[in-house]
């Protein structure tokens, strides 16, 4: 499964953009699907996730701003940013693996990753 995230780009500070991440195939079964930011000098963090259950989870950081969501084909997931700051300035990475999520998804459990698309917060 390949995973190719699209929808980065540059917005001002208080402005919105929506990440999309299509899937090559479907993952069968039971899944978790998660977003990942990397803000230059930090790790890779979880942001929000989604799993085959449609349980959803977020950070603190991104909670009430950022909602996580899947097609109905659930090839694509999708990260409605909101509100945005140039704290949220980093690389997204969209993710997933093949379990349900325990809370946010941690990268050593991640199967596939995106290659990430950048935003920019001004």
């Amino acid at each position: 499964v390949q995973l190719v995230e699209s929808g980065g780009g540059s917005v001002q500070t208080g402005g919105s953009l929506r990440l999309s991440c299509v899937a090559s195939g479907p993952i069968e079964g039971n899944y978790c699907k998660s977003w990942f930011c990397q803000a230059p000098g930090k790790e890779r963090e979880g942001i929000a996730s989604i799993d085959s259950n449609d349980y959803t989870v977020y950070a603190n950081s991104v909670k009430g701003r950022f909602t996580i969501s899947t097609d109905r084909a659930d090839l694509t997931v999708y990260l409605q940013m909101n509100s945005l700051n140039p704290e949220d300035t980093a690389m997204y990475y969209c993710a997933a693996t093949f379990v349900r999520c325990l809370g946010l998804l941690s990268p050593r459990n991640v199967a596939y990753w995106g290659q990430g698309t950048q935003v920019t917060v001004f």
